[in-house]
């Protein structure tokens, strides 16, 4: 009998350390992957020191760096923060953020980025980008993190690489704003939407807005709806009026600015008597450009307004929308108060409740 009992013994555990070990790799399967963080308009970017400090670096800066149009006091389209790969190890923290551009010379093989680049795209991809100048770039997603963005740019050269980062900022651009513009969302819509306001302005203006809670109605009289949003620190407004399209001599950037001057000169003051809002437009030039509002055709204008005989002021955007089905123009104007605040993200969640109409 000491015989079959010693087998049962050792067949109990075995099965008892068959499971304790299925069970570790169970834990270790389900373990829960992060969800990535960051900071809105942030990018990490991967690359070598050496590069990082020389003429690569420099131009990337140049164009992630460069000035937020159009805002009172200049701040960048991007936040930088910069890792090379050794320090991207270091802290498993760091591989835990929302965007990440990943930049190397993939015709030095002994560089940690381009290994690491190498390593995410695959070799055939790394002979593609050597043989078509056009493949220069590749994008991940959650490599770490849920939620995350990864955007590699190569070359086989740091002239090349320069041509890379300057040729696809745009695109890259576009890119990081619709990563995050979810995180936009979220934010601006935190305790859910104003429906009775919302109502208003369809039925007044013949359009839906998403209208944030936080919003309420200043002004609406025949000429303008005019909807706040008021905290301690800062003040945003969006306001709406309906036009007459006669021609397109009225999609200009003069048009543009005398309609909002006008409106400002007839509702927008101060406490103080005799002010009135303007555009300024000798501090910092008005930008004027076509763009597209969910496929209508739109003249978008930047700058920045002052209240005359005050010392306030700020940034605006204004919008002039044709309506494809009338024949009327919708102004769209949204400005912004935020004195001795970062304005970009706030210009930016104002922006975003603008792009949410439709007629």
């Amino acid at each position: 009998m000491k015989q079959p009992l010693k087998a049962i013994w050792f067949a109990s555990f075995l099965i008892a350390f068959l499971l304790q070990s299925c069970s570790e790799e169970t834990q270790r399967g389900l373990r829960p992957i992060p969800t990535a963080f960051g900071n809105l308009n942030e990018i990490v970017v991967i690359m070598d020191a050496d590069m990082w400090d020389g003429a690569i670096g420099d131009t990337l800066r140049y164009y992630y760096s460069s000035a937020y149009p159009l805002l009172p006091q200049p701040e960048p389209i991007f936040d930088l923060r910069f890792f090379t790969p050794e320090e991207l190890n270091k802290d498993p923290l760091r591989k835990e953020l929302r965007t990440y551009l990943v930049v190397g010379n993939l015709n030095d093989r002994n560089s940690p980025a381009t290994k690491m680049i190498i390593n995410d795209i695959g070799e055939e991809k790394a002979r593609k980008a050597k043989e078509d100048k056009d493949y220069n770039s590749a994008l991940g997603r959650d490599k770490w993190a849920k939620g995350q963005l990864l955007i590699y740019e190569f070359g086989y050269s740091e002239d090349e690489l320069m041509a890379v980062l300057k040729e696809n900022f745009p695109a890259v651009r576009k890119r990081v704003n619709e990563h995050d513009s979810k995180k936009v969302d979220a934010y601006v819509y935190l305790n859910g939407q104003n429906k009775r306001l919302e109502e208003e302005i369809k039925e007044d203006m013949g359009v839906s807005m998403r209208i944030p809670s936080d919003y309420f109605r200043a002004i609406n009289d025949d000429e303008i709806i005019w909807i706040r949003r008021e905290t301690d620190e800062t003040s945003s407004s969006i306001i709406l009026k309906k036009i007459p399209y006669t021609d397109r001599s009225q999609l200009t950037k003069e048009n543009i600015i005398a309609l909002r001057d006008s409106i400002g000169r007839k509702y927008i003051s101060s406490t103080l008597p005799n002010t009135y809002m303007q555009t300024n437009g000798v501090d910092l030039p008005v930008l004027a450009y076509v763009t597209k509002i969910n496929g209508y055709y739109t003249l978008e204008a930047r700058g920045i307004w002052e209240i005359v005989e005050d010392y306030m002021g700020g940034a605006f955007v204004s919008y002039l929308i044709l309506n494809p089905n009338t024949n009327e123009l919708l102004f769209v104007d949204g400005f912004l108060h935020a004195p001795g605040e970062d304005k970009r993200d706030l210009m930016q969640y104002i922006e975003h409740i603008i792009r949410t109409l439709k007629f």
